[in-house]
């Protein structure tokens, strides 16, 4: 007699295509699959309900978040692995009508049917006109917001959360020194030196604006939208004796006015501002940079058939996040008159550093669940391990767009050979 793993077993294999490299268990306790395989475990019938009302993506990870699905085993293998089964088996994932009537009819044999589940509780709910002041505000603050500590717990000690630059290999190097050579990479691509008034647009916690100000002696302003971000920046400032060359501003970047800058960087912030509200956003920088002044913009990228962030990634991570083919944000760089005059891929750099920052997280696996509760470390679990996925196969990518305003006469002021080629030898 087939049991209902293996009639799952068989529906999901039906559904994307080819057989996974699991084995089930059901939530009645029946078993289907090699006893050697890691094994997804389907604990309650609400994952099958919710997978009907809800199936792909979304569904899936939602029944993870509340452990309805779960795995026995390592999830940053397992996840891999069944991502690369269904991907290069030649089927194509598509829940057809009749997959739907078999599900159906499995539903109503087990006793499942019946309402839609709940969403789980960190997903956000975005209300207001897209990219309004008032909702780009409430998207940051989802996410940035989210805890000091915890943040604190999975990043280097300067809370730098985004691609580390990675080159070194030896003994003692790691995310810290990553981070740090990545930090000194932005400066020096930017030309800082002493007295340079320097614009970080997206500050985070304040590590750029600190290193720029301790280093290389620049003049920063800084602006975040996360009231958290935002005093835990000041308070490190003010404890590193630093308070007197940084101006650390809770305000939207569109807000900025009175001054030009020098230089201007902005990291992994550009993904926030739209996909409508980009060309806009260069032009900003653009107007707010000195003649000869300088941009840094480090962003992340996805293919041309796949613009937005991803419904598990908009839902649960980083609401209203639009990401574009790097060859598209040049050109929309270029259009108010930046000259672009280099594009650094750090690809592969994010794979490691993300790989850091789900070691961290596993870890400290109950700490992470007392500060902020299973479910959102569950999220943030899957979010690491798909991330870390997406950049190694080259379905996200990261780069560094170096650009400068020209002057009237056309001259950018850079220097004709990179001086920061050496940034992180050793």
């Amino acid at each position: 007699m087939v049991n209902l793993a293996e009639r799952l077993r068989t529906l999901v294999t039906r559904v994307v295509g080819t057989e996974l490299p699991v084995a089930f268990e059901a939530w009645d306790g029946s078993r289907a699959g090699d006893s050697g395989l890691p094994t997804l475990r389907i604990t309650t019938p609400t994952a099958l309900r919710r997978l009907l009302w809800r199936p792909g993506e979304l569904g899936a990870a939602q029944a993870y978040i509340l452990g309805e699905i779960d795995v026995v085993g390592d999830l940053a293998e397992v996840f891999p692995a069944v991502w690369r089964a269904v991907r290069y088996s030649g089927g194509r994932p598509r829940v057809r009508p009749r997959h739907v009537a078999a599900a159906l009819r499995l539903a109503l044999r087990y006793g499942v049917l019946g309402a839609p589940p709940p969403a789980p509780d960190p997903q956000a709910v975005m209300t207001g006109r897209l990219h309004s002041r008032d909702r780009d505000r409430a998207a940051v603050g989802f996410h940035y917001d989210l805890s000091n500590d915890f943040y604190r717990l999975i990043l280097d000690p300067r809370m730098v959360y985004s691609c580390g630059y990675w080159t070194g290999g030896g003994g003692g190097y790691g995310l810290a020194e990553a981070q740090y050579d990545k930090l000194e990479l932005v400066c020096r691509k930017l030309g800082l030196r002493r007295g340079t008034r320097m614009l970080d647009v997206g500050c985070g916690w304040g590590a750029l604006a600190m290193h720029a100000a301790e280093h290389h002696g620049a003049e920063v302003t800084a602006v975040t939208l996360s009231l958290q971000q935002y005093e835990f920046a000041v308070a490190r400032a003010e404890e590193l004796g630093l308070s007197d060359r940084i101006d650390f501003r809770l305000s939207d970047y569109r807000d900025l006015a009175g001054a030009r800058y020098e230089a201007i960087s902005t990291i992994e912030m550009g993904e926030h501002v739209g996909g409508n509200g980009y060309p806009a956003f260069a032009a900003r920088l653009w107007s707010l940079l000195e003649p000869g002044g300088r941009l840094l913009v480090q962003q992340m990228s996805r293919g041309a058939d796949a613009p937005g962030g991803g419904a598990f990634i908009e839902s649960y991570i980083a609401p209203d996040m639009h990401m574009r083919p790097v060859g598209q944000t040049v050109d929309l760089l270029e259009r108010p008159g930046l000259e672009v005059r280099e594009v650094q891929s750090l690809r592969e750099h994010y794979v490691t550093t993300v790989r850091c920052w789900l070691e961290t997280l596993e870890e400290r696996w109950r700490e992470a669940v007392s500060l902020v509760g299973e479910p959102t470390a569950r999220v943030w679990r899957l979010y690491l391990i798909g991330g870390a996925l997406a950049f190694e196969e080259g379905r996200m990518g990261v780069d560094q767009i170096l650009a400068v305003r020209p002057d009237t006469d056309g001259r950018s002021g850079m220097p004709s050979t990179p001086e920061w080629t050496a940034v992180g030898a050793r």
